[in-house]
């Protein structure tokens, strides 16, 4: 199962996992999308947006329409949702057109602290 961990990091602790990766030249086992911030995370990952993903969520290549259909959603309104998942690094872009969600399962992970 090919999973992306979607987490909240700053960016200095996910420049840092960078340089080690690339020193040591071992990756870590899962993809990783990271976001600054929850409020972050959540601006870009809305209920509708999250519902897209679960529809795409190892599906492979398939156009918008298709998406749309697929949620039971206006292709406009998809189409700006993929726009702002595709900007966020979340969806990729298929080859021979579409967009492709390429992975099997999501995992969220962030942490909640008293201030």
């Amino acid at each position: 199962m090919k999973t992306v961990i979607l987490d909240v990091r700053t960016p200095a602790d996910t420049m840092a996992d960078f340089v080690r990766v690339s020193k040591t030249g071992k990756a870590e086992k899962s993809a990783r999308i990271s976001f600054a911030t929850p409020e972050l995370l959540w601006q870009v990952l809305s209920a509708k947006r999250w519902e897209l993903l679960k529809a795409l969520c190892g599906a492979g290549p398939v156009s918008i329409r298709e998406a749309a259909r697929r949620v039971g959603r206006d292709v406009k309104a998809v189409h700006g949702d993929v726009t702002a998942l595709l900007n966020a690094g979340v969806l990729d872009r298929a080859e021979g057109g579409g967009i492709v969600f390429p992975f099997d399962s999501v995992k969220i992970e962030f942490m909640l602290q008293a201030a």
